[in-house]
């Protein structure tokens, strides 16, 4: 028939075929349809039907979703402003941010030698832990996180004052020397200190093996340092003086960075007894010799106390007027003379004196004399024994004599101070 056809092998009227058509193909166009909202569903980020309405108004559209390339919120500031110069030493560097947390900051010189500090708990800034140096360019670099993660950076340079009025610290023992069990570190500044615990913040003294080490200022222009007992035999003592850019006092700025060591020899420490004439020099725990001496006489005593070697000579000039005592002597080859103190007292050598004096008598201006020879020529001499085998920082201590303790401040001898007077 005309218009019959079949399915399967079973014929079909023309009309049905041509209705079966029109519901076919609206099923056929529907699964179309709908295949192709779902692959754009994939593609559109997961939205749903109800979701992505007319003129694509959906979440992400609107706003409402993540934006992952969005800037940080984080807000990064650097104080002195990029390009300052005559930036102040102290006080004037900081960095910090707002909406984030500080990760990371370095700030460093044109050298590389980067500058302590602190990021605060909270993040919010950062603070150098010392001053900066005098005349310096440094460069700042810091990074901020918002709550989402993303970074925020910030890059300045600026550059330090240049002081019109500078000092310095002249500091004893020297470096790479060794010396004796009572060497303190003794650093006298060239312009009175007003800001002393500024200069002391930037001296570091350290020792190995480590000690407990405390500085004390005598006055505003000297700085010791020690620990509580003399220092243990072969101890290594570091003394970092970061002084450059320090203001010390208002307008003076440090200009000395350098550090400095030195080791302690073998423990010596002698006992003048000013009553028995005598002093036994003990090394290591052990008495070594005792040696006949003549300490000062009935009207000029020596000092008791505990004093250090500051200085050696072997030969040098006493000139009573020097220290008071006006024309009394002037002795310009006073052999293996080693100062005790700034106001005069030496142990030293003495040819002047009848052989007799020594263990008996005290006849003295205040030195310890020792017998010696003219010239410090004569090696068998006990004086020559004696300044052969010491070292500067050796402790010479004096007991029962008639006079007072020697202050602490006179020569390098703060231990006479105790512990917590010298901390406090």
């Amino acid at each position: 028939m005309r218009g019959d056809t079949t399915v399967n092998g079973q014929p079909i009227s023309g009309a049905s075929v041509k209705g079966r058509r029109r519901r076919g193909g609206v099923k056929l166009q529907a699964l179309a349809a709908g295949a192709l909202l779902l692959v754009l569903t994939a593609c559109g980020g997961g939205e749903t039907a109800t979701g992505g309405g007319a003129g694509g108004q959906g979440p992400a559209a609107q706003g409402g979703g993540k934006q992952e390339n969005a800037a940080s919120q984080a807000v990064v500031t650097v104080l002195p402003k990029d390009g300052a110069d005559s930036v102040a030493t102290s006080g004037a560097l900081k960095v910090t941010a707002e909406q984030g947390k500080l990760t990371t900051v370095t700030v460093a010189d044109s050298k590389g030698a980067q500058v302590e500090g602190k990021i605060a708990a909270d993040g919010s800034s950062w603070s150098p832990t010392a001053h900066l140096a005098a005349a310096t360019q440094y460069k700042v670099h810091a990074i901020a996180k918002d709550a989402d993660g993303r970074e925020s950076a910030k890059d300045t340079t600026f550059t330090t004052l240049v002081p019109k009025n500078t000092f310095i610290g002249q500091y004893t023992p020297e470096d790479g020397s060794t010396v004796g069990v009572g060497m303190p570190v003794s650093i006298n500044f060239t312009r009175g200190i007003t800001d002393p615990e500024a200069v002391e913040k930037a001296i570091k003294v350290t020792a190995v093996p480590a000690v407990q080490i405390e500085g004390h200022w005598f006055g505003n222009d000297r700085l010791d340092f020690r620990p509580k007992d003399y220092w243990a035999a072969g101890t290594k003592v570091t003394v970092q003086l970061n002084l450059d850019g320090v203001e010390g006092r208002p307008g003076v700025y440090g200009k000395q960075k350098k550090t400095i060591s030195f080791t302690i020899g073998r423990r010596q420490v002698s006992t003048v007894d000013a009553s028995a004439h005598t002093m036994k020099v003990e090394r290591d725990g052990k008495i070594i010799k005792t040696i006949p001496i003549s300490a000062g006489a009935p009207s000029t005593t020596t000092y008791n106390g505990q004093m250090v070697i500051s200085e050696k000579y072997q030969v040098t000039r006493m000139n009573g007027a020097t220290v008071g005592f006006g024309g009394e002597y002037d002795i310009k080859d006073v052999p293996h003379a080693m100062r005790l103190s700034n106001s005069g007292t030496f142990v030293h050598g003495n040819y002047w004196g009848s052989p007799g004096i020594f263990g008996t008598t005290n006849t003295s201006h205040g030195c310890v004399g020792l017998q010696d020879a003219r010239g410090a020529g004569d090696s068998s001499m006990p004086a020559a024994w004696f300044y052969d085998r010491s070292l500067i920082g050796d402790v010479v201590i004096v007991k029962n004599s008639k006079d007072k303790q020697i202050q602490p401040d006179n020569g390098l001898n703060g231990w006479n101070m105790d512990w917590s007077e010298w901390i406090a």
